[in-house]
């Protein structure tokens, strides 16, 4: 890959898509070098080297105690995180309800579910894209509008059951320049990316909370951190999508009394795999795919002419972008233009 000038301050971003990703090293040196069971010289033939070796034992002390260090600060934010509450899914037994999985990266989360005897539901717009098992349930809906979350939450409840895990996957990217984007663009965008999230939660969440049990996963993305031209609605819609899930996390524990309800926030980028595959786990938390590219989170407390290189640099990701068009977005009927209970077209 030929970087031009100036490119150097978007390698920390660009190099985990080359075939040799930080994924290979970063858990090879959590459990070597950092791993403080491995680096403590607790042993009479490791104090005899440590006497032999002054400079290599202090290195590898300072290993230890970073290694420490890392280990207790992650046992503190898994406890926090979990609300220092155990958590007693039992995968069989649960119900997955996903919105926007008839196919694409997340047909794939489908499919994974589908295949550990998991029931899954997936409500969208557009027909399944794949053939489907028996424990995959497909419901069509408009999840901008209410009205339709609420008929086909109902029927979903009679058919399957009550679901104990929402994954609040389904985006749009229209790909225009704020001056350029119509109203409905704009619109479009938001009802999907964000105000879906709080109509899908409205819905589906009081029983988790009245059960003490349960799973949000609020699929966000690196948008969320980094705003780049012709995606700045859908950026704004992502970190909203992120508060929401801050938000709704703390308000379960605080308001609703409801600690055992795990809530999730994926950040991910370009992604070619499954998006939960290596994730099934009952703890809270946030996931950053690749998870290099968590340092995209310290952008904020960047110097200001660092962040705005970044920005600009990215200014040719989409210029061939056409969006995700799942839809006629002129037929579409925003909310602000439906009259109580009637359905989008």
């Amino acid at each position: 890959m030929n970087l031009d000038r100036g490119d150097w301050l978007l390698y920390p971003l660009l190099f985990w898509s080359s075939c040799f990703t930080s994924e290979v090293v970063r858990p090879l040196i959590k459990q070597t070098v950092l791993d403080p069971a491995l680096t403590l010289i607790d042993t009479k033939k490791g104090l005899d080297l440590a006497v032999l070796h002054e400079t290599a034992f202090s290195r590898i002390q300072k290993l230890f105690y970073f290694g420490l260090v890392r280990w207790v600060s992650g046992y503190l934010d898994r406890g926090v995180l979990d609300n220092w509450t155990s958590g007693n899914f039992k995968w069989n037994q649960e119900i997955v309800l996903l919105t926007g999985g008839a196919g694409g990266i997340v047909g794939g989360v489908v499919k994974l579910l589908s295949g550990k005897g998991i029931k899954v539901v997936v409500i969208d717009v557009i027909p399944m894209t794949f053939e489907t098992a028996s424990n995959i349930h497909y419901y069509k809906c408009d999840i901008t509008c209410p009205a339709a979350i609420a008929s086909v939450a109902a029927q979903i409840r009679k058919d399957v059951g009550e679901p104990t895990i929402l994954i609040n996957n389904a985006g749009v990217c229209r790909g225009k320049m704020i001056l350029e984007a119509s109203e409905k663009d704009i619109r479009f965008t938001f009802e999907v990316n964000i105000l879906a999230h709080y109509w899908m939660a409205r819905e589906f969440v009081p029983d988790m909370a009245k059960e003490n049990h349960g799973m949000i996963v609020t699929v966000s993305s690196f948008a969320a951190f980094l705003s780049v031209p012709d995606m700045v609605d859908y950026d704004a819609s992502k970190a909203a999508a992120h508060a929401f899930h801050e938000g709704l996390a703390v308000e379960l524990k605080c308001r609703y009394n409801a600690p055992k309800v795990r809530t999730v926030v994926v950040n991910q980028g370009y992604t070619k795999t499954a998006l939960f595959e290596g994730y099934k786990n009952d703890s809270n938390g946030q996931l950053i795919i690749p998870g290099f590219s968590s340092t995209l989170t310290l952008l904020r407390g960047m110097p200001h002419w660092y962040q705005n290189t970044i920005c600009a640099l990215g200014k040719d990701l989409m210029s061939t972008s056409k969006g995700r068009q799942v839809i006629d977005v002129e037929k579409w009927k925003p909310s602000n233009e439906r009259k109580d209970g009637e359905l989008s077209e």
